[in-house]
């Protein structure tokens, strides 16, 4: 039986993706293992969103011919698209196959490597559990409290910066009913919560080829089919902000199983840098829309996406993102560097900022959202939170798990809270974690309350 390892780079899609293709191979008779383990096969799941991203691509494919030299190693993801755009291969790849045929990866494989396929006398075997085991970052495989749904791919926003519309091209919504469908399996699966994801997830609808509801319907139809699980709950991974309509609002303050947090990505606080990045909104939409959400949901917390050094930006543009954070007060920032993607026309802007002055400037927003992170932390003081429990305790025997609001609790418990849903009496945050101690669901339904 020959042997597959997985691993992902980059984004929530992209491990989804990464999931269907491990389930293939499972399901094609394929034992698959860690990605530090030695394989027959090492499928990467790449990404091309900054120049670092890409150079990880690439060390990872000499990590999998460290592991075992005569492996095939077979590529796939944004890196590798930009490979094939550019007329050029990953070196150390065997197979590279196209972002829009990802989830044929097999079929590639068995194309271009047809000794890894022996005539067998009996069907396959059927898959192992490791095929039913999500994967995150770098290959880690977690359990099954959480699990990452794709509903939509493509965007056509065109940042200027951005090299995801040329290797994502399209805009297509995946049919509500597969949808809904593969929500169902992921329940019976055990999972607790499903991420809904997509590269522009809110253009979720029947324009790009759903043929059924828009993004809010097909929240609803998701409730309703998830009702026999509950307690469940679904969670938005990322959305523009142009798409947080009043509908969406109003299902995140029902609090029916929609949670009250939305990672919504600013990029830039500068109304010239938004400018220039071709970004459909300016400063005051966006603290207009953050100030109808804290008003409007109770418990909602707001996470976020911000480039530094982007090439027109100067220290005064950079004191506007300073001052967009500090209003908003987000519990979490994503801080990354710009660099130029080939065939953007960022890329024709050149690099003026130096690595130094990017470094500077994230560290900046690093402090500012470890700051307002346990400012926000700090405000479930006293206050009961539902935490779905993940992984086996700790070493120290805390439990650990994520509350709807997107905080970071841990508590002491049985081992048989782990995989299922608790409610915790808050008492004490130290460096943005949670700490706290199990309330009885008598004490949680009198004492929870709007945090």
């Amino acid at each position: 039986m020959p042997s597959a390892a997985f691993t992902t780079l980059g984004c929530k899609v992209n491990q989804y993706e990464t999931q269907r293709i491990l389930e293939s191979f499972a399901e094609d008779g394929f034992e698959v293992v860690p990605f530090d383990q030695p394989a027959d096969v090492y499928v990467i799941n790449t990404c091309s969103v900054t120049s670092i991203a890409e150079s990880k691509s690439r060390y990872t494919v000499r990590r999998a011919l460290r592991n075992n030299p005569v492996a095939k190693v077979v590529v796939t993801g944004c890196a590798a698209q930009m490979s094939i755009n550019q007329g050029e291969k990953l070196p150390g790849a065997d197979v590279v196959v196209p972002n829009p045929d990802k989830l044929r990866t097999l079929e590639f494989v068995r194309k271009a490597l047809p000794e890894l396929f022996p005539q067998r006398a009996e069907a396959s075997p059927p898959p192992g559990p490791s095929s039913k085991q999500a994967i995150r970052g770098e290959g880690e495989v977690r359990g099954r409290t959480r699990a990452t749904l794709k509903i939509q791919d493509g965007c056509s926003v065109m940042c200027s910066y951005c090299s995801i519309p040329f290797t994502r091209p399209g805009m297509v919504s995946r049919p509500a009913e597969e949808v809904v469908a593969e929500a169902v399996r992921m329940a019976e699966m055990g999972y607790r919560e499903i991420v809904l994801t997509g590269v522009l997830i809110g253009a979720y609808g029947p324009d790009s080829g759903s043929g059924g509801p828009n993004f809010e319907g097909l929240i609803d139809q998701l409730r309703d089919a998830l009702r026999p699980f509950e307690p469940f709950r679904l969670r938005i991974s990322s959305i523009e902000m142009r798409q947080v309509t009043p509908d969406l609002i109003a299902r995140l303050r029902e609090g029916d199983m929609l949670v009250p947090h939305l990672h919504i990505p600013l990029q830039a606080g500068s109304d010239r840098v938004l400018a220039d990045m071709n970004r459909p909104y300016r400063q005051a939409d966006y603290l207009r829309l953050c100030d109808e959400l804290y008003r409007s949901v109770p418990n909602l917390n707001i996470t976020t996406d911000i480039m530094v050094g982007f090439p027109t930006e100067t220290e005064d543009d950079f004191a506007e993102t300073v001052r967009v954070c500090e209003e908003v007060g987000y519990l979490k920032i994503h801080a990354f560097r710009f660099s130029p993607r080939h065939g953007t026309p960022a890329d024709a802007m050149g690099d003026p900022i130096s690595p130094l002055e990017k470094q500077r400037r994230s560290l900046a927003l690093n402090e500012i959202s470890n700051r307002t992170g346990r400012v926000r932390a700090r405000q479930a003081m006293g206050k009961v939170l539902r935490v779905l429990v993940e992984g086996k305790p700790r070493p120290d025997g805390l439990l650990e798990g994520l509350s709807d609001e997107y905080l970071t609790v841990q508590f002491a418990g049985p081992p048989t809270l782990v995989r299922s849903f608790a409610h915790v009496r808050i008492e004490d945050e130290r460096d943005g974690v949670l700490y706290g101690e199990l309330a009885s669901p008598e004490s949680a339904a009198r004492l929870r309350m709007a945090i």
